[in-house]
């Protein structure tokens, strides 16, 4: 039979199963094989906080989300064009997320009346009628792996773990992925264990065949390699990209980079990349608790090192009072606040932009600090290299903010060249700097430089540069303790315009505004890719709507407030409660208008289009009668045709 090939410009795939089915793993290699096509992806992968949530149960469902087109993408995209799942868990706990018409490739195995019953099917749902809207593939996926590794001898349990790598192969076929990285991989990974490596090779090998020989599709899909600059590209999730820039931010300055931290989810992956990375004088200290890993990183910094702290929202609770010992001692150190669904515990695997005002506010007395915010997985390399440049430039603890989604999420990443990163002089202090009544040369800590306010760094054993440290208010220029009201009053403004001033070196804000419009949308962290597939969407139908992006959030960009004035509408989305929007309001006197989503999970580009649309037709006059027909149902009509393109 003639397999027709069709062309498609872009594709979501879910991986979905139980969470020992190895779906991020899947994910993972499906998104290795689409970067080495050269596609743009998005990656969103989503699992359980608990270490083994019980088989077969909704809790236990753990997917991967993958988008990938032949052109510029924002987002791992809103529906799935295709959903694999792995037993009948993993097809309810997704199905909701699934547009009409789309490909369900489902694994019969599990689908026993016990299995069903659990999850609350009182009836098989692939023999009800119930997914007659979608296209349905039901393969006996765990069958054809068991039969496809026998010769290799191992037990049915060990010979259905490679159902996975089935799967794969059959949708590597289906999208014409190279396959040759997945096989090496398996080849490395399993190389201690000969007879694991070949069944999953073989199991990898016999899903892609199946879809070949096989009557089940009638159709194959391509998409393009997409059009990006010139350059070298590699797959980087925001982790991995953190911990690169962290390095390279250290390099720059040509300082030893040392890192304290304990382990905690979503940014332990910090700890375990720079743990690797001894060649490039690189320290990593696993410390007992939070504390402990913050005031190791402090002291490195007095050492003359680039002191790096990683943690998520409840380890920054237990970090406050050392970070502000770090603005007392005015000390360079990055704090990266990996962000998560709070408070307390809250959903460790879930996202969530709900500790800025904590990082701007958390700590006793007038302790301001630097705070920086990545826009995406790769854009998390460059912001750590700032928070370097700022931390060391300006003696400050650095605040870095990401989160869950972009920690995890991927994309491709062009590799700068090491010598266009920015230079940090890390000014060491290595000899007296003033003299004394008497005219005997001596050394002042706390005597500033001019121009950014930084005070002196000398390194401990610097001969002549011995100095008083610790928390207590320090007296101007001599570092020595005080108690003196007015010298309080001094120390505090100072160490507030040292921050206020670093505003002299970030570059203005942006704004992308191409027809003159009278709405902005203004966001920050990680809600840059769902905006901006939201405003694209309401721009294709005609909507007039400017575009802006915050990465620095203390001191804010010397611009912004022009920028606010300048428009009738400020829209300002964010999955929090509007905490960005409080500090705008209060700083700027604008009342934006605020968007809050806190679900877990990354805001959706057709919810946010929906929004925007509203916006632009209230702001231009338009009443709730004929809204409906405007921009908002355009903009979601739409992203419904995007979304059926894969179909």
């Amino acid at each position: 039979m003639a397999i027709e090939v069709k062309q498609l410009d872009r594709v979501v795939i879910r991986f979905a199963g139980d969470s020992g089915d190895g779906m991020q793993l899947t994910g993972d290699r499906f998104t290795a094989e689409t970067a080495s096509f050269g596609n743009d992806l998005s990656t969103l992968p989503n699992f359980p906080a608990e270490i083994r949530a019980p088989a077969g149960t909704l809790p236990g469902v753990s997917s991967f989300q993958l988008h990938f087109a032949d052109h510029d993408i924002l987002t791992p995209g809103d529906a799935p064009d295709v959903l694999i799942a792995m037993n009948p868990a993993a097809l309810k706990a997704n199905l909701s997320d699934v547009p009409r018409g789309a490909t369900l490739i489902v694994d019969t195995a599990d689908f026993t009346a016990r299995n069903l019953k659990r999850i609350g099917y009182d009836a098989n749902p692939l023999e009800t009628g119930e997914l007659e809207a979608y296209h349905v593939v039901a393969l006996n996926l765990t069958g054809m792996t068991v039969e496809s590794v026998k010769e290799f001898g191992l037990s049915r349990k060990d010979a259905s773990r490679a159902k996975n790598m089935y799967a794969l192969g059959l949708v590597s076929w289906l999208f014409q992925r190279p396959v040759e990285s997945t096989i090496e991989f398996l080849q490395t990974k399993f190389a201690g264990k000969p007879d694991i490596r070949d069944a999953n090779i073989a199991a990898f090998r016999a899903g892609f065949n199946f879809g070949e020989t096989a009557e089940e599709f009638s159709v194959r899909y391509e998409v393009k390699p997409a059009k990006m600059a010139t350059g070298t590209y590699r797959n980087i999730s925001g982790n991995l990209a953190l911990a690169y820039g962290l390095v390279a931010g250290a390099q720059r300055a040509g300082l030893p980079l040392v890192l304290g931290a304990y382990p905690i989810t979503p940014a332990s992956d910090v700890l375990h990349e720079l743990s690797k990375l001894k060649r490039f004088d690189v320290t990593t200290i696993q410390a007992e608790d939070e504390i402990a890993g913050v005031g190791a990183a402090l002291g490195a910094s007095f050492a003359g090192a680039l002191g790096v702290t990683t943690s998520s929202g409840p380890g920054i609770s237990l970090k406050s009072e050392t970070i502000g010992l770090g603005v007392m001692l005015e000390l360079p150190l990055v704090v990266c606040d990996i962000q998560r669904a709070g408070p307390s515990t809250g959903m460790p695997t879930k996202t969530e932009q709900a500790d800025l005002l904590q990082v701007m506010f958390g700590r006793n007395g007038e302790a301001p600090l630097p705070v920086l915010a990545a826009q995406s997985p790769a854009d998390c390399f460059a912001i750590a290299v700032e928070a370097a440049r700022i931390a060391v430039t300006y003696r400050t603890p650095v605040f870095v903010l990401s989160d869950g989604y972009l920690a995890n999420g991927s994309e491709p990443w062009q590799i700068p060249q090491v010598e266009d990163l920015v230079k940090i002089d890390p000014n060491f202090t290595t000899e007296p700097n003033a003299t004394t009544g008497d005219g005997k040369p001596t050394y002042l800590p706390y005597l500033r430089d001019p121009e950014t306010l930084a005070r002196a760094w000398a390194t401990p054993g610097t001969a002549g540069l011995d100095h008083r440290i610790g928390g207590l208010e320090k007296e101007d220029k001599t570092g020595n303790i005080s108690y003196d009201p007015a010298n309080h009053d001094l120390m505090i403004r100072t160490r507030q315009a040292k921050i206020d001033g670093i505003a002299r070196s970030i570059d203005p804000l942006v704004v992308d505004d191409p027809d003159g419009a009278k709405v902005l949308v203004l966001g920050w962290g990680s809600t840059y890719g769902p905006i901006g597939a939201g405003v694209r969407r309401v721009r294709k139908v005609g909507g007039k709507i400017a575009q802006a992006h915050l990465r620095h959030l203390n001191p804010f960009p010397a611009n912004l407030g022009d920028v606010l004035k300048s428009y009738d509408k400020v829209l300002v989305p964010e999955m929090n409660l509007g905490q960005l929007a409080m500090l705008l309001r209060a700083k700027y006197l604008v009342d934006v208008v605020s968007y809050a989503q806190v679900r877990g999970m990354p805001l959706g580009a057709a919810e946010l289009a929906e929004v925007i649309g509203n916006l632009v037709e209230e702001t231009a006059g338009i009443d709730d009668d004929a809204r409906h027909l405007g921009l908002a149902a355009a903009s979601l009509k739409h992203g419904e045709q995007l979304e059926q393109t894969a179909q």
